[in-house]
Parts: C-alpha cells; sequence; structure tokens
C-alpha cells in the first residue's frame, strides 16, 4: 500500500467518494433511521465543493494533514483504499490538541493494515506539531463498537465527553 500525501490534482474525486461513504457510515448502525437520513442528506454537490475547498485550504497549510492509502498497483483510475485527515497545527487550539478530524478505509480494505498505516501517518504528524496539549483526539460514537475497539487498540482512552445542541 502506498501511504501518502492527498495530491488535490489527482486524488480529489477519489477523496470524495471516501468522504461520502465515511458521512453515510456515520449515520448507518449507530442510531435512528432519522440520523442515517440527516446524514444522507447533508452530502450534497454544494456540500462536496465546500469540503474539497476547505481540504484544499487544510493540504495549503500542512500537505500531510490529509494523507490516503493507494493500492501500490493501482492504476490512474484505481480506487484509494482510504484517508486520514488530521487537522493543520493552527488549528490545534480547537481541543487544545491534535485532531484526528476523520478516517475512513474501503470495506474490503479493513483487517489488512491499512487503517493502523493511516493512524500511524496521523499519530507521526500530530508528534511534529506545536501543541498545547501533547495529545491526539477524536470523536468516536460510542454506539460504534468496531472504531471503540481500533482506536483503543492504538492507544487511544476515553477523555471527556462531546456533547452536542441541535440548532
Amino acid at each position: 500500500m502506498d501511504v501518502r500525501p492527498y495530491d488535490p490534482g489527482r486524488d480529489a474525486d477519489e477523496l470524495w467518494a471516501l468522504k461520502r461513504a465515511f458521512e453515510l457510515g456515520l449515520g448507518d448502525g449507530t442510531g435512528s433511521d432519522d440520523k442515517a437520513d440527516r446524514y444522507a442528506a447533508k452530502v450534497t454537490d454544494a456540500y462536496r465543493r465546500r469540503y474539497l475547498d476547505w481540504v484544499d485550504r487544510c493540504v495549503a497549510d500542512d500537505e500531510r494533514c490529509v494523507t490516503v492509502a493507494a493500492p501500490e498497483e493501482a492504476g490512474a483510475d484505481e480506487a484509494l483504499a482510504g484517508y486520514v485527515f488530521v487537522l493543520p497545527e493552527h488549528l490545534a487550539m480547537i481541543w487544545d490538541a491534535a485532531v484526528l478530524n476523520e478516517i475512513y478505509v474501503r470495506p474490503e480494505y479493513r483487517g489488512t493494515g491499512v487503517a493502523d498505516d493511516l493512524v500511524a501517518a496521523a499519530v507521526a504528524l500530530a508528534e511534529s506539531q506545536d501543541l498545547p496539549l501533547d495529545r491526539l483526539v477524536l470523536d468516536v460514537d460510542r454506539e460504534n463498537d468496531r472504531a471503540r475497539a481500533f482506536y483503543e487498540r492504538h492507544g487511544f482512552d476515553h477523555w471527556g465527553e462531546m456533547v452536542a445542541r441541535k440548532l
């Protein structure tokens, strides 16, 4: 697997496909049908443009903040296996720590070590950032047992709890 920085000119369509699958997965199996419907309704063309523009701004700040995993035998049209997105250092004040914003691996690559490689890239980037607190944080749905077990295996532990209010 080739784990490398995201290239906006080469990877944008594939990153969007992964991001869309990530968003749809957030609503699948970890909540009510209403949750799934809200996430599905969010992934519009307008959201795609906003998301990819934001990714471009983050990558311009630090090209390592979005890392992709590409099959080594991949041709130009081969799908990416997954990605990880750590917020650039200048946004660390959000949590006073490095923020693992997103990680997603296509189902067919789960259990192959791709996610482990992406987490290693995220940790390496976080360790290089100048942070108020030496931590890498992320939000995990409490109902997603598979994800929680994965993060625990990588040394993450419970540190507070996020709450939200509908606007």
